[in-house]
C-alpha cells in the first residue's frame, strides 16, 4: 500500500485521487486557523514557493479536533489562509486525524511513521508528514518543528 491508494476531498467536496501527485515530494499537514502554530502557514508558503516548480506539493488538511481551533467552513478557512498568509498551496476538506472518523489516509500515515515514543495518534495541529516521490512516508514532524527546519529534508528528496 502507498499514499497513492487513497483519495481525499478538496474544499469543494470533490474526490481527489492522491495518485495525481505521483513523482512529487509531498508535505501533508493537519492545520488550524486559531492555533498558536498557525503562523507556520507563512513558512509553509515560503517552502512551497521555493520548491513547487521542482516537484514539491503541500497538502493542507484543516482539523478541528484540537481545542476547536479550526472553526468555520472549508471556504472560510481557505479565505483566511489566502488573505492572512497568501497561501497558494492546496487546501483540502476539513477532516478528523484521530478516532472513529479519521480518514483512511491519516490512519495509513500514522501507521507508517509513529510519533514521539512510538505514539500513533496525532497530538496537535501542524503535525507534518514528508512523502517521497515514490509515495513512501519518510518522516513525521511534531507541531513544534517549524517549516524552515525541515527544508533540508525536502531539498534532499527533491534532489533524488
Amino acid at each position: 500500500m502507498k499514499i497513492y491508494d487513497f483519495s481525499v476531498k478538496n474544499i469543494d467536496g470533490k474526490d481527489i485521487p492522491l495518485n495525481s501527485f505521483k513523482n512529487k515530494v509531498l508535505l501533508i499537514v493537519n492545520t488550524a486557523t486559531g492555533c498558536g502554530f498557525t503562523p507556520q502557514y507563512e513558512g509553509l508558503q515560503k517552502l512551497y514557493e521555493k520548491y513547487n516548480e521542482k516537484g514539491f506539493e503541500i497538502l493542507d488538511f484543516p482539523c478541528n479536533q484540537f481545542a476547536n481551533q479550526a472553526p468555520g467552513t472549508e471556504k472560510e478557512i481557505n479565505n483566511f489562509c489566502q488573505l492572512k498568509y497568501n497561501t497558494t498551496f492546496l487546501h483540502f476538506s476539513k477532516i478528523d486525524v484521530n478516532g472513529k472518523n479519521e480518514i483512511p489516509m491519516y490512519k495509513y500515515l500514522k501507521n507508517e511513521k509513529r510519533g514521539f515514543l512510538g505514539t500513533r495518534n496525532i497530538k496537535w495541529n501542524f503535525t507534518k508528514f514528508l512523502v517521497d516521490r515514490n509515495g513512501n512516508v519518510i518522516k513525521r514532524y511534531g507541531p513544534e518543528k517549524k517549516p524552515k527546519k525541515i527544508e533540508i529534508d525536502i531539498k534532499k528528496l527533491l534532489e533524488k
